[in-house]
């Protein structure tokens, strides 16, 4: 195939803010997971597959997630949340977390 590009599980993004290596980041509806530190404007190779345990809302936030319940991306507080509203869907958690804890495993869906 001349067409075939890349297998696509991990892509060239541009930060859209500082981001560390293991946290997210949402460009426009491209959720990753940053394999390095990035600077706001800086190119950075970000993981669109795969299970990672990701920052989340904790104690007393009422989050607790089933496993299997789906997991959104809060862009403003740059954590994984329950809550759909405002918040783009990122993939699933592959572990109950509790309300008190403050990551929660995720299978990302890698579907935009």
């Amino acid at each position: 195939m001349r067409n075939y590009v890349q297998e696509g599980c991990t892509l060239t993004l541009t930060a859209p803010y500082d981001v560390a290596s293991g946290n997210g980041l949402l460009v426009g509806s491209i959720f990753g997971v940053a394999s390095s530190n990035a600077t706001n404007g800086a190119v950075v190779e970000a993981c669109v597959e795969g299970v990672f345990d990701l920052t989340a809302e904790g104690a007393g936030s009422g989050q607790d997630i089933a496993q299997g319940g789906a997991v959104y991306w809060d862009n403003t507080a740059k954590r994984c949340t329950k809550t759909a509203t405002s918040n783009t869907k990122i993939g699933v958690a592959t572990e109950a977390k509790a309300s008190t804890a403050t990551t929660v495993r995720v299978r990302l869906s890698a579907a935009f």
